[in-house]
């Protein structure tokens, strides 16, 4: 289910009150829902490991630029979602992240309607930062259509 109000969302304590493990497992599981963002962007969460997360999606002609082509912010989105949902999954119980900056390199251009997996792993988790590669990779081919890197940070509340 993706979220299609404000009220579809958990609040701030309730996302505390759990791991990002924990946090990340509930969105795949359906008992949290998932961010509009992938409504909008046509993606889901679709597997969570512990410093991994995946995403599938499928790029249509709303996600294009005025030449037709996938925009690069839908492979920025796509890369920046999947990375930090994968720092996300190291984050303890009482924190929070964000994204402090991400980096993509888009190798070839996806073809509209391309079903793509979205791959991100942790290669660092501290207490204060948190660093992480992805991939986006066609489902039926393989194929590499971008790269990136993200510095996340992490933040205790409690």
């Amino acid at each position: 289910m993706i979220a299609k109000s404000p009220s579809d969302l958990p609040s701030f304590d309730d996302m505390l009150s759990m791991s990002g493990l924990e946090f990340m497992q509930a969105i795949r599981d359906g008992r949290i829902s998932q961010p509009p963002i992938g409504g909008v962007l046509n993606y889901a969460v679709t597997e969570v490991a512990d410093g991994r997360v995946v995403f599938h999606g499928t790029p249509e002609f709303a996600h294009t630029n005025p030449m037709g082509t996938v925009h690069g912010g839908w492979y920025g989105t796509l890369l920046d979602s999947c990375m930090a949902c994968a720092v996300m999954t190291r984050v303890p119980k009482g924190s929070s992240y964000t994204t402090l900056e991400y980096k993509v390199n888009i190798t070839r251009g996806i073809p509209l309607g391309t079903p793509i997996q979205a791959i991100g792993t942790v290669s660092h988790s501290g207490r204060s930062t948190g660093v992480a590669t992805g991939e986006i990779r066609g489902l039926k081919d393989g194929k590499l259509y971008a790269t990136g890197s993200t510095t996340c940070i992490i933040m205790a509340h409690r």
